[in-house]
C-alpha cells in the first residue's frame, strides 16, 4: 500500500465475525482491505471459546474419573497440565501464530494489513502512516478487552487476564479469581480440577448474577465440591501483595490471596478509540449503536461484541451475515435476538435463551413459570454422580408461547437447543406439550417443566 489507498471495504478487526465479513466480501469480488492489529481470528480461537473449552474437557474428564467409584469400579487418576497446555498450542492456537488464517484470508482475494486503525471520518480509515479511503463500506469489528476495575493497588499487581490463564504452562498452587461471571466460574472450576486451591471473589449476591437466581443457588452447592470457595456479595477494597502471594482486601476486612489472581470481571470497548464519534456517534456511549441491519452511520456497519448484543462467537457470525447482506444491497432481513442462546460451560452446564423470570416481568409480560429439577428426571436418575441441574421455562400467558428458558446439567447447552428453537419460533406451549419426548433423555425434563407451569 501507498500512503494514501482506496478499496471499496475496509474492515477493522478481523475477528470471527470481521474475518467472515471481509471473506465473504472478497469473495463476492469486491476489493476489500482488512485490518487486525492482534490476530487474525480474534479473540475466539486464540484465547476464547476453543481453548478454553479444551481446558474444560479435559478438566471435565478428571471429574468423571472421580465419579466412577461405587457406580462402575475404581480408578487412579493423576491430572496433567502439560498434556491441556500442548494441546491447546498444537490443536487450537498453533502457538498464537495466525499466518495460516492471513493467508485464507488473502486467498479470498483480501488485501490484508497489520496495525492499530480508526475512524478518520466518514470512509476514511488512518492505519500507522496511511490512510485508506472507503468507497462503499467500513466494517467496524474491534471486539473488546477484558475489563479492569479501578480498584486501589490492583493496576501495580501482576494480575492475569483470561488471555494469561489461557497461556499458562503451569497450574498456580493457589489462584484468586475476581468475578463470578462465566469466564471467572469456567477458569476457576478448570484450576481446581487441576489442583488449585481456589478462592472466587464476587461483589454481587450470586455467581452467574445474570442468570435465574436458581442457577446462583445451585452453583453455590456444586462449586465447593471442587473445593472452590466462593464469596458472593464481597467488595473489594484493595489489593497488594501479601509477601509472594497477591492479595485481595474486602470490605470485611478480611483479605484473600493467591499465588495467582485471575481478573474476571466483564469486557470494554471504546467508540472513540475506533474513531466512531468521527461519523457522528456519542462518544460517551458504551457500545456502537447499531440498526437492526447493523448500521451505525452512513457507510459504516459494526458486527460482533462492540455491538453490545451478546459477547459470543455465534452473536458475531449472526450479525456478519447480515452486514454482508446488506452491504451488497441484498435485503436481509432485520436481526431479531429474542431468541439469543448462551451457555456457561461450567459442570453443569448453564444454557440460556430470551428472558429470565425477572427480566420477562420487567418488560410487562404476563408470566407463568415451570420448573423440573433434573435429578427426579429418569435420565437424571441413572446418570446419578453429576447430575445436577434444572430445567426452567418462562411463559407469556396471554400468548401462550415461551419467551425464555434455562437448561442446566450435563448437556444443559445441548438441552437448550429445543428451547432456543420454540422461542425464536414463537412455538405455542400447548404444542411443545403434545410432543413426544425421547425417553430416556434428558431433554425430556423439558416435558415435565412445561407440565409444572403456572402463575407465580
Amino acid at each position: 500500500m501507498t500512503s494514501t489507498d482506496r478499496a471499496e471495504v475496509i474492515v477493522i478487526g478481523l475477528g470471527v465475525g470481521g474475518e467472515e465479513v471481509a471473506g465473504r466480501l472478497a469473495e463476492a469480488g469486491l476489493d476489500v482491505v482488512g485490518i487486525e492489529r492482534d490476530l487474525v481470528g480474534g479473540e475466539c480461537p486464540y484465547w476464547g471459546c476453543v481453548p478454553s473449552k479444551m481446558m474444560i474437557r479435559a478438566a471435565d474428564l478428571v471429574a468423571e474419573a472421580g465419579r466412577i467409584p461405587g457406580i462402575a469400579g475404581r480408578v487412579s487418576v493423576q491430572p496433567d497440565w502439560s498434556l491441556v497446555a500442548q494441546r491447546i498450542r498444537d490443536e487450537a492456537t498453533d502457538d498464537w501464530d495466525d499466518r495460516v488464517a492471513v493467508e485464507r484470508f488473502e486467498g479470498k482475494g483480501g488485501r490484508f494489513v497489520r496495525g492499530e486503525a480508526r475512524l478518520i471520518g466518514p470512509g476514511r480509515v488512518d492505519v500507522g502512516d496511511r490512510v485508506i479511503e472507503a468507497t462503499r463500506a467500513v466494517v467496524i469489528a474491534t471486539g473488546t478487552r477484558a475489563a479492569i476495575p479501578p480498584i486501589p493497588g490492583l493496576s501495580a499487581l501482576p494480575y492475569w487476564t483470561n488471555r494469561e490463564a489461557i497461556e499458562t504452562k503451569d497450574v498456580p498452587a493457589s489462584l484468586v479469581v475476581l468475578g463470578a461471571g462465566a469466564v471467572g466460574l469456567e477458569l476457576a472450576q478448570v484450576f481446581a480440577r487441576f489442583g488449585s486451591d481456589v478462592t472466587v471473589v464476587e461483589a454481587l449476591d450470586r455467581p452467574l448474577p445474570l442468570e435465574e437466581p436458581e442457577v446462583g443457588a445451585l452453583l453455590l452447592d456444586v462449586l465447593p465440591r471442587d473445593g472452590i470457595d466462593v464469596r458472593v456479595g464481597a467488595v473489594v477494597t484493595g489489593a497488594h501483595h501479601e509477601g509472594d502471594r497477591l492479595a485481595l482486601t474486602l470490605d470485611d476486612g478480611e483479605s484473600v490471596s493467591g499465588e495467582r489472581l485471575l481478573v474476571a470481571t466483564g469486557r470494554r470497548t471504546d467508540v472513540v478509540a475506533v474513531g466512531l464519534d468521527t461519523v457522528g456517534v456519542d462518544p460517551i456511549v458504551r457500545w456502537a449503536p447499531v440498526d437492526e441491519h447493523l448500521r451505525v452511520a452512513p457507510g459504516v456497519w459494526a458486527v460482533g461484541d462492540i455491538t453490545g448484543k451478546g459477547p459470543f462467537t455465534h452473536v458475531a457470525m449472526y450479525q456478519a451475515q447480515i452486514a454482508f447482506e446488506d452491504i451488497l444491497g441484498l435485503s436481509p432481513p432485520a436481526a431479531d435476538y429474542k431468541a439469543l442462546p448462551r451457555v456457561t460451560f461450567t459442570d453443569p452446564e448453564v444454557g440460556s435463551v430470551g428472558l429470565g423470570e425477572a427480566a420477562a416481568r420487567a418488560a410487562g409480560v404476563r408470566v407463568r413459570v415451570g420448573f423440573t429439577a433434573l435429578p427426579s428426571s429418569a435420565r437424571g436418575w441413572i446418570h446419578k454422580a453429576g447430575n445436577d441441574g434444572f430445567v426452567k421455562v418462562v411463559e407469556d400467558a396471554e400468548r401462550g408461547v415461551l419467551v425464555g428458558a434455562t437448561s442446566v446439567g450435563p448437556m444443559g447447552g445441548e438441552v437448550l437447543g429445543l428451547l432456543a428453537l420454540a422461542v425464536h419460533a414463537e412455538v405455542a406451549t400447548e404444542t411443545l406439550r403434545r410432543m413426544i419426548y425421547a425417553y430416556p433423555t434428558f431433554h425430556r425434563a423439558i416435558e415435565a417443566a412445561l407440565a409444572d407451569l403456572h402463575d407465580a
